[in-house]
Parts: C-alpha cells; sequence; structure tokens
C-alpha cells in the first residue's frame, strides 16, 4: 500500500479516536472553566473566546448550553457563592456573623470575581432565594418591625458586600511594582508635624490600612478589623431595633 495513504489514514484514525475519548462538553464543565480562567486573569480578559479557547472548543459549542457571556457570569457567581447561606439559627447574631464570614471567605479564594458580585446589577440573575429569605428571618429574629424589613435588609446586603469588596480590591497590574515602591515611598515621607497621629501609628496602619496600602486582603488580611467591622454592624442593628420598638415601631 502506498506509504503517504498509510500515514493519512493513521493521522484521521488518531483524530477520531481523540475525538471519541473527549468527555462532552458540559454546563458544569464550562463554569469550572470561567471560574479558572477569572480566578487567573480578570474581568477585562473574559470573553467567550477565551473561555473557548481554555476548553479547546469553539465559541459556538458553549452556546448550546450557555446563551451568553452575562449567563456564564450569572451561572459562575451562583456556583460560588452556593455555600453562602448558613442553616437557619435561633440566634441572629451568630447567624449573621456566620453569613459574613462565609462570604468574606468566598471572596479572598476569588478575589477577580469579587467586582462582578459587588457593583453589577448582571449579578442580581444569580439570585439566591434562600440568602434573602435567610436574612429576612434574622432580622425578623432581632425584633425588627415588619414594615422596616425590606430597608434593614438593603443594610445587612451592602453591609456583607463593602467592607470585603474594598478588601479584596484588585492591585493594579501595570507597572504594578513601581506603584507599590512609590505607595511606601509616599508614606515614609509622612510630615509628623502636619499629620502627628499617622506618624504615631504608621508601622501599625501601613498596608493594614485603607488607602495605605500595596497589597489586597489576599496577601495582607485585615482580620481584626473585620471583626470589628461585623459587631459594629450588628450592634448597630441591634440598636436601631431597639429605637423602633420604643418609638413605636412595632405596629406593622
Amino acid at each position: 500500500m502506498n506509504q503517504v495513504l498509510v500515514g493519512r489514514q493513521r493521522r484521521r484514525s488518531k483524530k477520531a479516536d481523540k475525538g471519541q475519548d473527549a468527555p462532552a462538553l458540559t454546563r458544569e464543565a464550562i463554569v469550572e472553566a470561567a471560574i479558572k480562567l477569572l480566578d487567573s486573569s480578570d474581568l477585562e480578559n473574559f470573553s467567550m473566546r477565551n473561555l473557548a479557547k481554555e476548553l479547546g472548543v469553539y465559541p459556538t459549542a458553549i452556546y448550546w448550553h450557555i446563551p451568553s457571556r452575562n449567563a456564564v457570569i450569572n451561572a459562575v457567581i451562583s456556583t460560588i457563592m452556593d455555600d453562602l447561606t448558613p442553616p437557619p439559627s435561633e440566634d441572629w447574631k451568630a447567624w449573621m456573623k456566620t453569613l459574613f464570614r462565609r462570604y468574606r471567605a468566598i471572596i479572598k479564594r476569588h478575589p477577580n470575581i469579587s467586582p462582578l458580585i459587588g457593583v453589577q446589577l448582571v449579578s442580581n440573575a444569580s439570585v439566591d432565594l434562600d440568602l434573602i429569605e435567610g436574612i429576612l428571618q434574622a432580622l425578623v429574629s432581632a425584633g425588627f418591625p415588619k414594615h422596616t424589613l425590606p430597608v434593614a435588609y438593603n443594610v445587612v446586603q451592602s453591609a456583607m458586600v463593602g467592607f470585603t469588596t474594598e478588601e479584596f480590591a484588585l492591585a493594579p497590574k501595570e507597572e504594578a511594582e513601581e506603584w507599590a515602591n512609590g505607595m511606601q515611598q509616599m508614606l515614609s515621607e509622612v510630615d509628623a508635624t502636619a499629620h502627628p497621629l499617622l506618624v504615631e501609628h504608621l508601622d501599625e496602619m501601613k498596608n493594614r490600612s485603607f488607602i495605605m496600602r500595596w497589597q489586597n486582603g489576599v496577601d495582607a488580611p485585615m482580620d481584626a478589623s473585620f471583626e470589628m467591622y461585623i459587631d459594629v454592624t450588628i450592634r448597630g442593628l441591634e440598636s436601631l431595633q431597639q429605637d423602633l420598638v420604643k418609638a413605636g415601631g412595632n405596629q406593622d
């Protein structure tokens, strides 16, 4: 037999075998690849073309399972937030502390995804009804009047996202070393006469406090500040609830 023909047949056979052995593309595989891509890069580089490249398929293959880029983002958020909502508890304070800590732990694992949750309304499509119900139930257990629940819910939701979003804010990627060096140089030159308190506490605050950091919470976590933030939020809710009751706000 012609050797060239035999070689072509073998190559075709190998390609056919590879196609037969390759696992079928699934929605779960697409979401897993999207999370991996976002974790290793950022939102600006996230596209259906790059996702298809990560999966080793054409972009059209993805659309058979998930119809759009926004839908992929929704699925990513739903997946990483799957274990966010704590189980029901009669202790609303403990429940809320667990909620805040779980959210922070999730964002620490996926900091590049944090901006998608904090600043994009598209994340609303990944609505978690269990989370909403859990927050409302915690507020009821805390004694909030029913007519105040929607407003108090917004406070809890924004508090959960706020500190963590800022703590894990992404550092600049372009000229990152120069930017970090510039920040450290600026702090080393603070005038003690003009800013005496800042200079007094500078060693404890630099790279551990908002505005004075060159690393985010992944490399320089703000654990003590976060725990105080939780306590302030919960004590504030508790104090507000008591004021509402005293003012007659317990009427529906």
